[in-house]
């Protein structure tokens, strides 16, 4: 079985000839204003792009930044979900349960992560535990409310036919909940990476941080170089992409049957 099937190989295609459009109309303004404090050229990002070991402004070089940020948001990404995952299961199996936390979920759910970073800084400090801290609540409401969508979402005749079998709680959580439910948990896995990586580069860019490509985006900012700003915008916008293509892909390859009777 194809990773990634030839249709999605042309709807990709689709896509970067847009891509390729826009940077010829960046590219023509940049020719035209002839500012880099306002649009640097291509040329000039590239630059910066393809030198990705060297230090960026008397700093960390592009990969050093980008191993920085990928290892806060994939450790903050697995901590959430290794707590939102078990909590939805419960919540969605449970109706009681649901009805004591679903009150408080919903009062939290609408605060931005970034919000809490006053309260992060004064529970952990400055650094990499309030940025985790960061993260972990804007990766946690996601996957939680789309595993709890995934319980509900359960066909009822597949919990009639493990009630038939005399199956015990665990085991209809274990055999019929959790894997009924995993589409639609993965489809919650998928939004949440997106938001743990905006997260991510957003806590970055506060003070205290030294490192990580939110870090570089506003250090290069304070000193007006542009291009660097750009090489990093570019860098998340393709590991993003990546994210967002290895969660496509395994959904089609894991769950093609949902949908099907």
């Amino acid at each position: 079985m194809e990773l990634i099937s030839k249709q999605s190989i042309r709807e990709y295609g689709k896509g970067l000839a847009l891509i390729v459009i826009l940077l010829l109309v960046w590219e023509g303004i940049a020719l035209l204003i002839q500012n880099n404090y306002i649009l640097p050229r291509l040329g000039e990002i590239l630059s910066v792009l393809l030198q990705p070991a060297a230090p960026v402004l008397g700093g960390e070089s592009l990969i050093q930044n980008t191993i920085q940020s990928l290892k806060e948001v994939l450790t903050g990404f697995l901590c959430a979900a290794a707590v939102a995952i078990p909590l939805g299961l419960l919540i969605g199996w449970s109706k009681e349960v649901q009805t004591y936390l679903n009150p408080t979920i919903q009062i939290l759910r609408p605060v931005p992560p970034i919000a809490w970073m006053p309260f992060a800084i004064a529970w952990f400090g400055i650094g990499f535990n309030s940025i985790l801290f960061i993260i972990g609540m804007g990766a946690f409401f996601p996957i939680l409310i789309n595993t709890v969508d995934g319980v509900l979402g359960v066909r009822l005749r597949w919990i009639e036919v493990a009630v038939t079998f005399h199956a015990t709680t665990f085991e209809k959580l274990r055999t019929v909940i959790l894997p009924g439910a995993l589409p639609v948990i993965w489809t919650g896995l998928r939004v949440s990476f997106g938001v743990a990586w905006m997260c991510v580069v957003a806590a970055e860019m506060l003070p205290g941080t030294t490192a990580g490509l939110g870090y570089l985006i506003m250090y290069a900012y304070n000193l007006g170089q542009l291009q660097v700003i750009g090489a990093g915008m570019i860098i998340i916008g393709i590991i993003g992409l990546g994210a967002d293509t290895l969660f496509r892909a395994g959904q089609e390859r894991l769950f093609g049957w949902q949908g099907r009777e």
